[in-house]
Order: C-alpha cells, then sequence, then structure tokens
C-alpha cells in the first residue's frame, strides 16, 4: 500500500493540463478515516484502484467508542475486516434504559443473539480506534489501494475527463474521480457544493474510556446503557474486548466551534449534568479524561456529485449521535459507491450521480430518525413521563422491531 511521489509546486489546474493525455489514473479520496478507508477497500474488491489522501502526518488512534448495527458489521464482513476487529469488539446483550435521576430501569431491549438472528448480521460495540485499526488492515493487504500523508486538499480542479488536487504545498495529484470524505468540515464541500455551513445544535459530547477493572460492578454488564435526563442523557458500553468502558455525556452547551477533540476539564462535564443517580455520578467521577465536540447537523445536499466529483459520510450528511449509526452511515456510502462504480464501467460521472440518488432519500431518513431519538432522550416534564410509561409498558421486542428499516439494508 505505498503511494508514487506527488508531483510538487503545482497548483491544481496546472496538474490537470498536465496529465491530459495520460492513461486513466486511480479514483483520489479524500480523508482516511472510516468512510474513506472503507472507500477505498470497497473500490479494490471490485477491482478499482484508489489513492487515499489524509490530511495528518501519522495515523492515531481516535475517538472513543462506536457502535456497529448489523447494517454496518455486514459491510464489515464484505470487506474483510469483520475478522480482524471480532478480537476486539464487544455483543452487548442488550440496551438498558434508565432514568438518569432516579437510576430507575425503564426498558430492556434486546441485542445478542436477538438482534443477528433477526438481521443475519451481529451488533457490535468497540473502540473507534480498533475500527479504523481494522479497516486500515483491510486497505494495506490490497495492492490497488495507496496512500499519501501529511495531504490536506486546498484546491480542485476537474474536466470532463479527471481531477486534479492540490495541498498548499504545492504537492498535486490527479485522478479518475474526487471523493470528499474529509468530514463534516469538509473543505471540498465547501468549495465545490452550495450547502451553506454545518449548525450548531446548542448541545456538545464529552467522550471518555475507563478502564473496566475502575468501574462498579454493576456497571460491567455486557450492555449498552442509555441514561435519561431533561435536555441530556449519557450512553456507556464495553470496548476494547471489555477492558475498558466508552462513556458519552451529551449536555447543553453554548460554543459550536469546530474542534472534534478539545479537552475539557472534568468539571465542565459535571456542571452540566443533571443531578443523577449513585452509580452514575461515581461513574462520572471517575473519568478524569474528556474530550469534547459541538454537534452540528448539514441540509442533505440535493446533489451529491458534480462531474467527477462526490460526497462520502459526514461531508454529505453528519448525524448526530442520538442513533449509533454516524460512522456506519460512512459504511453504507463507501459500499454503494463501490457498487456504483463497478456497474457504470467508465462513465464515472453518471456512477457518482447514480450513487447519490440511491443514498439521498436514505441518509435524510436516517438523519430524520437520529434528531427524533434526541428530542425523545431529552424530554423533560409530562412529556418525558409519557415516554417512560410507554418504555416500562410497550414490549421490549416491539420498540426494537420499529428499527428493522435501519439494520435492514443491504446494497443489492
Amino acid at each position: 500500500m505505498t503511494a508514487p511521489d506527488a508531483n510538487a509546486n503545482e497548483n491544481a489546474e496546472a496538474a490537470l493540463a498536465r496529465a491530459r493525455g495520460d492513461p486513466i489514473e486511480p479514483v483520489l479520496i479524500a480523508g482516511g478515516g472510516i468512510g474513506g478507508l472503507a472507500a477505498a477497500v470497497a473500490l479494490a474488491r471490485r477491482g478499482i484502484a484508489s489513492h487515499v489522501l489524509e490530511q495528518r502526518a501519522d495515523f492515531e488512534a481516535e475517538g472513543a467508542g462506536i457502535q456497529i448495527g448489523p447494517n454496518g458489521t455486514r459491510i464489515l464482513q464484505r470487506l474483510g475486516a469483520f475478522e480482524t476487529l471480532r478480537p476486539h469488539a464487544g455483543v452487548p446483550e442488550a440496551i438498558r434504559v434508565r432514568d438518569g435521576a432516579t437510576g430507575e430501569e425503564l426498558a430492556r431491549l434486546p441485542l445478542g443473539d436477538w438482534i443477528a438472528e433477526r438481521h443475519g448480521a451481529p451488533y457490535w460495540v468497540a473502540h473507534r480506534g480498533d475500527l479504523h485499526a481494522a479497516l486500515l488492515h483491510a486497505a494495506r493487504a490490497e495492492p490497488l489501494v495507496a496512500v499519501s500523508m501529511d495531504f490536506a486538499v486546498s484546491e480542485v480542479a476537474a474536466d470532463a475527463e479527471r481531477v486534479a488536487v492540490a495541498a498548499e504545498t504545492g504537492r498535486t495529484w490527479t485522478g479518475r474521480a474526487l471523493i470528499a470524505a474529509d468530514g463534516l468540515w469538509s473543505r471540498i464541500r465547501a468549495r465545490t457544493f452550495q450547502t451553506g455551513a454545518p449548525r450548531f445544535v446548542g448541545k456538545s459530547a464529552a467522550r471518555s474510556v475507563l478502564a473496566m477493572d475502575e468501574v462498579a460492578p454493576e456497571l460491567r454488564a455486557s450492555e449498552t446503557g442509555i441514561w435519561l435526563f431533561p435536555d441530556a442523557h449519557v450512553v456507556h458500553y464495553p470496548v476494547s474486548a471489555g477492558t475498558e468502558l466508552a462513556v458519552v455525556v451529551i449536555v447543553a452547551d453554548e460554543l459550536g466551534d469546530d474542534d472534534w477533540s478539545a479537552p475539557v476539564l472534568p468539571v465542565w462535564v459535571q456542571r452540566r449534568l443533571p443531578a443523577c443517580t449513585e452509580p452514575l455520578r461515581d461513574l462520572i467521577a471517575q473519568a478524569h479524561t474528556w474530550r469534547r465536540w459541538a454537534l452540528h447537523t448539514l441540509p442533505v445536499p440535493r446533489t451529491w456529485s458534480r462531474g467527477r466529483i462526490a460526497l462520502l459520510g459526514d461531508a454529505a450528511h453528519p448525524v448526530l449521535p442520538y442513533l449509533a449509526q454516524g460512522g456506519v452511515q460512512a459504511l453504507e456510502d463507501a459500499s454503494l459507491l463501490a457498487d456504483a462504480l463497478h456497474r457504470f464501467g467508465e462513465d464515472d460521472p453518471s456512477a457518482l450521480a447514480w450513487y447519490g440518488q440511491r443514498r439521498r432519500a436514505r441518509a435524510a431518513r436516517v438523519a430524520r430518525a437520529s434528531r427524533r431519538n434526541g428530542r425523545i432522550y431529552h424530554l423533560a416534564g409530562i412529556a418525558a413521563g409519557a415516554r417512560n410509561l410507554v418504555l416500562r409498558n410497550v414490549s421490549a421486542q416491539r420498540l426494537m422491531a420499529r428499527y428493522d428499516w435501519l439494520y435492514r439494508w443491504r446494497d443489492d
């Protein structure tokens, strides 16, 4: 998985002109995160070469936990990353929903064998870094995948035959198409698509990871825990083969910055979280290292492609973290993108347009469902009481069956 040397001291237009008449080149993918690497591997498995351009100088363990529903683990199986991730992943038996103030259990929703049998693939929880490492391992095994580090796309140029990108350093690459997998604050989207800027929703999330042997025994179960408050909630689940517990706290906030990993003091979390039951309060107090990110939305673009340039993952459709689908939706994008480029042969603009048309309605539905979940989680007063009544009295299987549309997705 090596890349040839970049051309230096050119802008994108010059690189485009120089490359005219050269042989067909690989698909360029801006961003080496979950979506970008998944797209590269999916393309390679369709016989299509790609070149991942990552702005970081090195890949580092990123984020905290990630939940991967059956619609995601099914794709990992096809990408060859499933078995690599399996030893590090957890298989929660349930989602246990509790009142954050009292600790009362409101519902215990089935996962484990129940959801695996229902959808033909498991529901996993993992450290985000372990998922990224599994995809990187799969990419390194593919001779059709090249990766260049320390390349932040600053310019894009395209004609009827190819696309060129340039970094501020003057390094350039050219390719047959460009996939913008460069996240919520995508430079490519900002320069090429008329979508407006992401909008802060008045909430932020803080994440931490604790050693499992430091956690109270009652919180070590193989399950996803959700604690509900007015205008806030907490989620936790085991990661790293059960040796750690990932914790995410979502609270009201005023600062809508673009930092995805801003360090905050424990007191920042404790002051914003409402008064809570003792086990949860102790858990939050035990976490000494927190990273915060402000939550933003972006209207799903009407058009995901312009000629030979297309959007993928958060660059196209950021999902609020109330449905555990942000990373999984990037996997879905990657899978269908590879299918499109394979089906349409050399007609990349038609392939990318078809991909966007097929994915837009699905992504918009997931985004709406996630926002709705967030409103339900954060209810107060009489509305929260009505929510709790439903959770206590409606069959857990029936509640989970409402998400069949989400977990049964396939690209075939």
